[in-house]
């Protein structure tokens, strides 16, 4: 599999029932604290491993770093991050390669597998299906209001430690619940947010897709801060490139929109299922954590378009 459909990782078959998924992400720094960083990026990298249904083997480190200003223990911070969520989720760190950077970036090459029948890919979706997403929106935002200084407060303390929570929950619950779902059709929600990742999956699958902006779960604050013009300069690109592709009812607000397409960091998955799964797939996520939510549906046959009501 290659990136005509633009899945989230590459698949190579090795027999009828083994296949190999690679992939690569890095990022630079979301949150202040090394660790966190480090977690953060390893468990955004490994995300396209599951996202495609898959388990994580092993993986190389990606450093960018600015040996000049960054001490070698900052390093080793960061580093463990990424140790923390490869021994959370049961792959190897078999080594990696760093260069030096002015702008300190972090990531890894991940390599997994799959059985080609129990493959999510983009593809995927089929009418009638309920949308599930596992992760709350609202990263982008909250990420740019931290740089931004607007986060100095017990409110903003709180929604800070909300986000990282979220971007270093890994996906791989998620996605071992979403496959035995019987899902099919999922991808990961990071930087061309919900709108953009849920809408290129639409438009392979050949169907329309509708999302009720009431019911996708958004981080506390983030909202309010989107209100006060905090936007990642990504979120407003990913408007724009989308906007062609919606409906939009006349009581959907225009922040509302704006979040469904708020870039992430780290975000979860979204992928569909027959409806009367649906009860036990939320029962599952909430039990493991997720703030996951039903938020849409597969409306049927059609060209990509997304329908966006309250």
């Amino acid at each position: 599999m290659g990136a005509l459909t633009g899945d989230d990782a590459a698949v190579w078959r090795l027999s009828d029932d083994r296949a190999l998924v690679v992939t690569a992400d890095f990022i630079t720094p979301v949150v202040d604290d090394a660790r966190d960083w480090g977690r953060v990026a390893a468990a955004n990298a490994v995300s396209d491993v599951y996202a495609m249904g898959g388990t994580p083997l092993l993986a190389l480190n990606l450093v960018c770093w600015n040996t000049e200003e960054l001490s070698n223990d900052l390093l080793g911070d960061v580093l463990q991050g990424g140790h923390d969520i490869a021994r959370e989720c049961g792959f190897v760190i078999a080594g990696g390669h760093t260069v030096d950077d002015p702008e300190p970036k972090f990531g890894m090459a991940v390599i997994g597998e799959v059985h080609p029948d129990r493959m999510l890919t983009n593809t995927g979706l089929h009418a009638g299906q309920t949308l599930i997403i596992t992760k709350p929106l609202g990263i982008g935002v909250i990420t740019t209001a931290l740089k931004q200084g607007a986060l100095d407060s017990p409110e903003g303390t709180v929604a800070l430690d909300a986000a990282v929570a979220s971007m270093t929950r890994t996906n791989a619950a998620a996605a071992q619940i979403a496959v035995a779902a019987g899902a099919t059709g999922a991808t990961d929600v990071t930087g061309f947010g919900l709108l953009g990742h849920a809408g290129r999956m639409a438009q392979e699958s050949e169907v329309d897709i509708e999302i009720s902006v009431a019911a996708v779960p958004i981080i506390e604050m983030a909202r309010a801060l989107a209100v006060t013009g905090i936007v990642p300069g990504g979120t407003g690109r990913n408007l724009g490139w989308v906007m062609e592709w919606l409906d939009i009812e006349d009581d959907v607000d225009d922040i509302d929109v704006t979040l469904l397409a708020d870039a992430q960091t780290s975000g979860g998955l979204v992928f569909g299922v027959d409806a009367d799964k649906v009860p036990a797939v939320l029962g599952e996520l909430a039990t493991g954590g997720h703030t996951a939510a039903a938020i849409g549906t597969v409306v049927g046959a059609g060209c990509g378009r997304t329908h966006i009501i309250r």
